[in-house]
């Protein structure tokens, strides 16, 4: 819930940069660079261990941190991108 009342109406699941915006740098966002992420990755680990589900919990957090790298690799090359013009203008 800290994320979403951080990022407020910011929150999406898609990868969409806002020309001009600042980074949100405030809330969790001081401490990790992508807190959403952590706690997915602590529920996809820890569900399935509470309910004595070791394997799933590794598979599925295996499987979880692959898209994550995937995921996180995009959302760099989409805030560098929008960083690049703004790096060629100031030149």
């Amino acid at each position: 819930m800290w994320v979403l009342a951080t990022l407020g109406p910011r929150w999406t699941t898609r990868i969409i940069v806002l020309p001009g915006e600042p980074l949100v740098a405030s809330g969790p966002y001081k401490y990790f660079s992508h807190p959403n992420y952590a706690v997915v990755a602590a529920e996809i680990a820890v569900l399935p261990l509470a309910l004595h589900l070791p394997l799933l919990a590794l598979i599925f957090t295996t499987l979880n941190a692959a898209i994550l790298v995937i995921r996180v690799r995009a959302e760099a090359r989409a805030l560098s991108a929008m960083r690049e013009p703004l790096v060629r203008a100031a030149s």
